[in-house]
């Protein structure tokens, strides 16, 4: 049998309990709930459809880890957000994932807004909503979307505009003691290189990071990055850079033959993005993130090439992006080159 009752914030409720099934969702308009009733009620009378498992979301959470998160590169950082739900939230995390509303998810996103911009929501919801999806498709443990559907997400943050003067670039240098031609031996003095290898590159953070002797020609000046954030969708990648760059990771590439290892830096992306929030908070330097010079390097690569070969060295699919989140130069700017 399947009950309809209207919500406080205005939307409609379906439940459906049917031979031992008992499930709901939350809809917004009453023709949409009739209608997903319906559907479960016939799913259940020709027998496609059974009692889900009382497995709760922290359930969920630890075997999508240990099968899913465990085979991306961004593993720790979902292992680190599940253990935070989990802390942060007992009550949602407890809870039978089949019996968690749309209304739960609402607290949850409402609760998060308190402490975490938009954006962040956002990317977390996408995390969990897959979840969900790997739960019902393969685990069958609930139906997919199930609260998702309905769930109204916050805005995107509005795409940062923050440029990297260069007098903020030498007080950061001089705090961190570079010296040119001479590789650092410091881990801030390391993070103060890698973001001069950013400003010149336009690489992120972790592809600075994951940089090994074999990934650098300096004869043809080409990168191969053999880890990065579209590698699922592209492969490798092949970036190439400015003399100035070459420079640079030519001193980092003595120092890291000299002292035996691969890795240029020394430094995973973690350690790298800590070490130097550290160095601009000690230098004095405000509101600058280690993705700013990603930003500022397209910025200024831009009035050399045009959009299609800094496409090629950034590793954008949209050129809107470049246009849209990374150009950053200011219209009192752009007039006054015209």
């Amino acid at each position: 049998m399947a009950y309809l009752r209207k919500t406080a914030t205005g939307g409609w409720r379906a439940e459906v309990v049917r031979k031992g099934v008992r499930t709901s969702q939350t809809f917004e308009r009453k023709a949409e709930a009739e209608a997903w009733a319906a559907k479960i009620e016939s799913d259940i009378l020709a027998g496609a459809r059974g009692a889900f498992p009382s497995k709760t979301l922290a359930e969920a959470l630890d075997d999508y880890e240990l099968k899913v998160s465990s085979q991306k590169r961004s593993g720790h950082f979902e292992e680190l957000r599940f253990k935070a739900l989990k802390r942060d939230f007992p009550d949602l995390a407890g809870k039978v994932m089949h019996k968690i509303t749309t209304a739960d998810l609402a607290a949850w996103r409402d609760a998060r807004l308190e402490k975490v911009s938009g954006s962040t929501v956002i990317r977390e919801s996408h995390v969990l909503r897959h979840v969900w999806t790997v739960a019902a498709n393969e685990w069958k443990w609930c139906e997919e979307p199930g609260p998702w559907k309905g769930l109204r997400m916050p805005r995107e943050n509005k795409p940062r505009t923050r440029r990297v003067p260069w007098t903020e670039v030498k007080q950061i240098c001089r705090w961190a003691g570079l010296r040119s031609g001479v590789a650092p031996k410091t881990g801030q003095g390391r993070a103060a290189m890698a973001f001069l290898v950013a400003l010149r590159t336009a690489m992120r953070a972790g592809e600075v990071a994951g940089l090994e002797l074999r990934d650098v020609d300096l004869a043809k000046r080409v990168v191969t990055l053999r880890r990065h954030k579209t590698y699922e969708i592209v492969g490798e990648r092949t970036v190439p850079v400015t003399k100035q760059a070459a420079r640079l990771l030519g001193v980092m590439m003595e120092d890291a033959k000299s002292a035996g290892r691969d890795l240029l830096f020394d430094m995973s992306p973690m350690t790298l993005s800590v070490s130097f929030k550290k160095l601009t908070s000690m230098c004095g330097v405000k509101g600058l993130h280690f993705h700013d010079s990603r930003g500022e390097a397209l910025t200024i690569l831009s009035k050399r090439m045009d959009a299609m070969r800094l496409a090629r060295i950034s590793g954008h699919r949209d050129i809107n992006v470049l246009l849209n989140t990374y150009y950053r130069e200011t219209a009192e700017q752009v007039a006054a080159g015209l």
